[in-house]
């Protein structure tokens, strides 16, 4: 292996990354870490006013963005997104599965389309995405799904269908790493996030972060930079002998 400065196998000049879920939230900031890093980054989510803000911080980063609107749920649009980034950039590098949604239902009461729809776009979403992705990759790519906390402890809501979806990301990474790594090249990680500051936070009921804090060791909700970069990690050179692995970046949560 070639010797490469250090701070050189962080950047992901020359690369091409996709993002899912880009229009608000860790995808907003997750989009503008793989920027600065250096890669041209497609956009895909539901709502295209909020894609077009990501796009400005990534031309502001000096990168070329693609806003391309996005349901995840819909295996056809997750083909969609990859055949226009293919089109505009001719290749793909870099996969970051971070479309998601959650509820908050107590299992007695959440309907079959309640719980359907939280796995049809965070686990089923992610496997199309990972899908259409894997078709068109070359060795040396990088796929980072992002999971939770929840899908290994749980964080005293009623939320079956979210923790569950997480938790399946979780084996769906591992399942993809080692179908795709030895063959194809393609690394597999995930991420689990603890709390951090966005519009799913904001839907908590009153109080229920400070009764939960107990169990931080880093006294706060993380920034969303802190996550941003350690999927930049992920997706980089840096990371380059890790596969199948799931990064927990919660504040010390689940060890408490």
């Amino acid at each position: 292996m070639t010797r490469r400065r250090l701070d050189d196998l962080f950047r992901l000049d020359g690369k091409v990354a996709i993002v899912t879920g880009a229009s608000s939230g860790l995808g907003v900031a997750i989009a503008d870490a793989l920027a600065e890093a250096g890669a041209d980054v497609a956009l895909g989510a539901r709502r295209m006013a909020g894609l077009l803000t990501t796009a400005q911080a990534v031309e502001a980063s000096g990168r070329e963005p693609l806003a391309v609107t996005t349901d995840v749920a819909d295996p056809s649009s997750c083909q969609a997104l990859v055949d226009a980034a293919m089109e505009r950039f001719g290749r793909v590098d870099v996969l970051v599965n971070n479309a998601g949604v959650a509820t908050s239902v107590p299992a007695t009461r959440e309907t079959p389309d309640q719980f359907r729809a939280v796995i049809d776009v965070n686990l089923n979403g992610s496997y199309w995405m990972a899908q259409a992705c894997g078709r068109v990759m070359l060795p040396g790519s990088s796929i980072v799904n992002i999971s939770s906390v929840l899908g290994i402890t749980t964080g005293g809501l009623p939320q079956a269908a979210y923790s569950s979806s997480k938790a399946g990301l979780l084996g769906l990474t591992r399942d993809l790493a080692q179908q795709w790594t030895g063959r194809k090249g393609i690394r597999v990680n995930a991420i689990a996030p603890g709390f951090f500051a966005t519009e799913m936070t904001d839907q908590y009921d009153d109080g229920y972060f400070e009764s939960a804090r107990r169990r931080l060791l880093i006294d706060r909700m993380g920034d969303p930079r802190e996550l941003a970069s350690s999927v930049v990690f992920l997706a980089s050179d840096a990371a380059s002998y890790i596969t199948g692995q799931t990064l927990v970046v919660d504040g010390g949560t689940t060890i408490t």
